[in-house]
């Protein structure tokens, strides 16, 4: 697989996009098999993480970086949700796979926030 030249060296970006893709590729799934409501919440909650990872990246400042990376995290959070309940129903494709990385992706981002919420306290700038 191929990235963008942005994409190269920032591995919150790529993982934030392979994410993005396994999730298109399981809500396809569902709507093959007609789960159309849980596949559009999704579609929707999935994609979302990666373009505000790829938003935060071109944030105006530091607070503003943390506050589009806490939506991502929200954003996560909704998925897992849905992962979950997809894994709870019998008639669902297993999707396993998709909640430990979207588990470990969540671990990444909490850590990209503190330590930016560290550098900005460091500079006694408040949140």
């Amino acid at each position: 697989m191929t990235f963008n030249e942005k994409y190269k060296d920032n591995i919150i970006l790529i993982k934030s996009f392979e994410f993005v893709m396994h999730i298109v590729k399981y809500t396809e799934e569902l709507e093959s098999i007609k789960k159309f409501v849980i596949s559009k919440q999704l579609i929707k909650s999935g994609t979302s993480i990666g373009a505000k990872i790829k938003e935060a990246q071109n944030a105006e400042s530091k607070k503003d970086f943390i506050h589009k990376m806490k939506i991502a995290i929200k954003e996560a959070d909704e998925t897992e949700y849905w992962l979950y309940l997809c894994n709870s129903i019998q008639q669902y494709p297993y999707s396993d796979k998709l909640l430990k990385g979207l588990e470990e992706s969540i671990k990444i981002f909490n850590r990209i926030i503190s330590s930016s919420v560290k550098s900005i306290n460091k500079k006694n700038v408040k949140l």
